[in-house]
């Protein structure tokens, strides 16, 4: 196929890598799932009473799908899937205890998520129009000016692809370190409990950096098609 190219090998890393994290994910997940809290509490318990510590005004309700848990700052609400909400495991516990964090990050108005929630719009619009604008380019790249001109304005917007996962990892950490925080805190977890929280945390953390890698190695796929067409 015409766009079929040497440069393809480039993503092999980050697929590997981003493959490895989706897997770890589900098998921390998985294991953690079958070891219930001590407290009893479900994740829809632990998240409220989270917010309840510092008066946070977010309001919870629950969402279908795995994995599919967020908060929203635009509502100010926390959505909680099946698998968490209603169940009394560590992952539950710490995935509700994460999207807390990011609840708590909006309520003291924690920079990155404001950063990041700002960006939103202009890093959607540019990642979307990217690959089509550069692919046009492409094929127009060795015989005219204007080929090189849309490559370029398609590699300038999907560097807004690599800045939003770059501005989303500490958000993420953050989180993550708040939710660990706070569950220790108000001893909802014991010791021992906290470690599997960590796990389950430190594995999701990891999608983050994958896709922060895939973003990096897309962009640099797109400078080296440029350069071999211009």
């Amino acid at each position: 196929m015409f766009f079929w190219d040497w440069t393809m090998i480039i993503l092999i890393p980050g697929l590997i890598i981003s493959a490895i994290a989706q897997a770890k994910v589900s098998s921390s997940f998985n294991r953690y799932s079958r070891i219930q809290s001590r407290s009893g509490m479900t994740g829809f318990e632990a998240a409220n009473r989270l917010l309840a510590v510092r008066n946070v005004p977010v309001t919870l309700h629950s969402i279908a799908g795995s994995l599919t848990d967020h908060f929203d700052p635009r509502d100010k609400t926390i959505g909680l899937s099946q698998p968490v909400g209603n169940s009394t495991s560590l992952a539950a516990i710490a995935v509700a205890a994460h999207e807390t964090g990011h609840a708590y990050q909006d309520y003291e108005g924690y920079f990155g998520l404001k950063f990041r929630n700002a960006i939103v719009p202009v890093c959607n619009f540019a990642t979307n129009a990217a690959w089509p604008l550069f692919f046009i380019g492409l094929i127009f790249g060795g015989a005219s000016q204007y080929g090189t001109i849309l490559m370029n304005i398609g590699i300038l917007f999907f560097s807004f692809s690599l800045i939003f996962n770059l501005v989303t990892l500490p958000v993420e950490f953050n989180a993550s370190h708040r939710a660990l925080a706070m569950l220790k805190e108000n001893q909802m977890l014991g010791p021992d409990e906290i470690k599997g929280a960590r796990r389950v945390l430190s594995a999701a953390a990891m999608t983050y950096v994958a896709a922060t890698l895939m973003s990096f190695l897309n962009l640099l796929r797109m400078i080296l098609l440029r350069d071999s067409r211009s």
